[in-house]
This record gives C-alpha cells, sequence and structure tokens, in this order.
C-alpha cells in the first residue's frame, strides 16, 4: 500500500524502510493500520490515543515477532524514532512487508498535535536514575 504525500519529501525511505510523518501515520492508520509501540514500560507515561496500539519493547521483539499481524500495515514507533527504526528494519528481514517507521516517535507525534493520553500511574519523579519511582499510586 504506497504511502502519498501531500507534502515535497514528507517521507523518505531509507534501505527499503519507509519513514513516515504523525500526518501520514494518522491516515494510515484511520484505514486500519495498527501501531507497534516498542518503547520499554518505563517509557509509557505519554500513550498514543489511536485504536489500535500493540506494546512490544523493542528488546522483546524477537521472542513475540509471530504474535503480530503479518497482513496488516505495521506503523513501528518508539520516544523519537531511532530504536523504532532498527525494530521496522528487523521486521522487514523476517518477511514482514508492510512495516513503516514513524519518523521522530512521539516526541515529534505529539508536537505535531496528533492525540496522546497521559497514564499518570506511570509518572515518573527523581533526582537521578537510580531513585525513579512512581509519582502516582496504582487504583
Amino acid at each position: 500500500m504506497p504511502v502519498t504525500s501531500s507534502v515535497e519529501n514528507e517521507s523518505a525511505v531509507t534501505a527499503g524502510l519507509q519513514h513516515i510523518s504523525g500526518l501520514e501515520a494518522l491516515n494510515l492508520l484511520k484505514a486500519g493500520a495498527a501501531l507497534v509501540d516498542v518503547r520499554p514500560d518505563y517509557e509509557l507515561n505519554r500513550l498514543f490515543d489511536v485504536d489500535e496500539v500493540l506494546y512490544c519493547p523493542y528488546d522483546e521483539i524477537r521472542n513475540h515477532v509471530m504474535d503480530l499481524p503479518s497482513d496488516q500495515v505495521l506503523i513501528i514507533a518508539d520516544a523519537v524514532g531511532l530504536r523504532s527504526k532498527e525494530v521496522a528494519g528487523f521486521l522487514m528481514e523476517t518477511g514482514f512487508t508492510k512495516i513503516y517507521n514513524l519518523a521522530g516517535g512521539i516526541v515529534d507525534w505529539d508536537r505535531g498535535g496528533y492525540p496522546v493520553t497521559t497514564d499518570k500511574t506511570r509518572m515518573m519523579t527523581g533526582s537521578c536514575m537510580c531513585m525513579l519511582r512512581n509519582r502516582h499510586k496504582k487504583p
């Protein structure tokens, strides 16, 4: 399924992997694509607020590759688009053909004004990484 863009050079193709903008991703999601969020659990306080999100941390994707729908368009996303690029490349190597990488991840998605939600039970606080703890208790 080719992605068309109304803005010149909005999407870029690198080694067969197509990097798409938030707008392109949103249009694909409205057409039935699924977003695969590969961020680790501790990064999941800001969430994509779309109909179909599958969560699988990037370091566990090899163990769960068979759980992903191979017949559906998949948009791979993370915080800024780096780990998702690696995961998308791996999925393409394993035979997935309908794979896109969300350029800029949730950071650019949020900046672009696309739908996000906040899970306050996952918000972290602490003066350094070794002291991080949940800010709010789960109900």
